[in-house]
């Protein structure tokens, strides 16, 4: 047998291969550096999150062997194949810190029975935080939700969608914060009783005159005002009556996207005078204006195909399908979301800047950014436009507890005012 020295290469390499420094990862770039140490120091506090909604629509709220550690593998139970995008692991993995959950449901005139239904969605959450004391843990405060923070835990919040969901009842609404709702959306896709939302045809011109009673009742209670879905009247009429900082939970900025989801620099505008802030949504519809507007030419396309094609769904489906190959939607990425990002800084100011997803309540986030994992290469992309370490953590979270201490302190001011009585004009009310 011949044996063979190494050559000093050779035992480099080896020496190499050896050391732990091998072992490590590249360095990373400065971008990336800077926002991982935002979000170290100041976990991401996201607005918006629609798992409760998942499970009403997945498992009828029956969660006792449902696994949220990992739910990568749910899409073979869903009848459209759709894997949901959030779980323990991958929240983990996005840095998220604060959680407001979505306790949503439908619009809904029937208002009782929306109102049974939040409490079960507020019960489903409850008991979804409960079953994961390591990993979650409940929240109506915000010191208790940077103890929560502080201790590895994702703090786990309350927020209602829709006013329908307190049946036009600000006893109702009294019940739902006791439970521990610390928002609630004034609409959603359609008006309510008292409220225009920004989808549905107007009907009050904003808030009725009970609806500014809910807005005062809110501030008074310390439950945050939220303002995503409703019509630009009804952010204006809600400045006009809050004495707190309003947040919009998951919307844009309308002047990089007109979708009237989004909000317009009218109201953009009055958030320093309130103190407010916006929590940039991560919905490509509301993010890239080349995909709204390539959607409105399909929807009109596909309305076109069934007026010519009556009674022939086939010949519409083949259709649609060309259509679809020759047009593909425009692809949306983090820099979209970070185009409303730089835009609301610009018109308001970095302060009123925060972050909710709406993920499990839309079909995928932007590419990079598709579950709650992407919150890391949003913030070095915000990094790399000149977002400071510090700017990064108010928009993380700095800024959404500001919000939250403002309606905590506002209300214990007023603590000892008598509770808001006004009843709502049923003969008003929207057919």
């Amino acid at each position: 047998m011949q044996l063979f020295a190494p050559s000093l290469a050779a035992l480099a390499a080896a020496l190499m291969l050896a050391s732990p420094l091998a072992a490590q990862e590249a360095p990373v770039d400065a971008a990336t550096a800077t926002a991982n140490a935002a979000l170290d120091a100041a976990p991401i506090f996201d607005g918006h999150n629609d798992v409760p909604n998942q499970l009403r629509a997945r498992v009828d709220n029956q969660i006792n062997s449902f696994d949220f550690e990992d739910t990568t593998d749910t899409g073979a139970a869903h009848p459209q194949g759709a894997v949901m995008q959030t779980d323990l692991g991958r929240l983990k993995e996005g840095k998220v810190g604060a959680q407001f959950w979505s306790v949503y449901v439908p619009s809904n005139p029937d208002e009782p029975e929306a109102v049974q239904q939040v409490i079960e969605q507020i019960d489903v959450t409850k008991r979804l935080i409960a079953r994961y004391p390591d990993a979650l843990r409940f929240a109506t405060t915000a010191d208790q939700v940077e103890r929560a923070m502080a201790d590895g835990r994702v703090a786990s919040l309350l927020g209602m969608e829709g006013g329908h969901s307190m049946g036009s009842s600000l006893g109702v609404l009294r019940q739902l914060h006791a439970l521990g709702a610390r928002y609630m959306t004034l609409t959603h896709n359609s008006n309510t009783p008292w409220a225009d939302a920004a989808t549905d045809t107007p009907v009050h011109g904003g808030l009725s005159p009970f609806g500014m009673d809910v807005v005062r009742e809110m501030n008074r209670l310390g439950m945050l005002v939220d303002l995503s879905h409703v019509s630009e009247a009804t952010m204006m009429d809600a400045l006009d009556v809050a004495r707190v900082p309003v947040i919009f939970s998951h919307s844009g900025a309308r002047a990089i996207n007109g979708h009237p989801r989004n909000v317009p620099d009218t109201v953009l505008a009055r958030l320093p005078d309130n103190g407010g802030i916006v929590m940039v949504v991560a919905l490509p519809g509301f993010l890239n204006e080349e995909r709204r507007q390539w959607f409105a030419e399909r929807s009109g396309e596909e309305a076109r195909l069934k007026a010519l094609w009556q009674g022939q769904p086939d010949k519409v489906t083949q259709a649609m399908a060309e259509w679809d190959a020759a047009q593909p939607e425009p692809a949306t990425t983090i820099k979209h979301m970070a185009d409303h990002i730089d835009h609301i800084r610009k018109v308001a100011g970095v302060e009123h800047i925060g972050i909710g997803g709406d993920f499990d309540g839309m079909p995928s986030g932007p590419v990079g950014f598709e579950d709650v994992r992407g919150y890391p290469l949003l913030f070095a992309e915000l990094a790399r436009r000149g977002y400071s370490q510090a700017e990064l953590e108010m928009i993380a979270s700095r800024n959404a507890l500001r919000v939250m201490r403002a309606a905590e302190a506002y209300a214990a001011s007023v603590a000892d005012e008598a509770p808001i009585e006004t009843l709502i004009d049923t003969s008003a009310k929207p057919e």
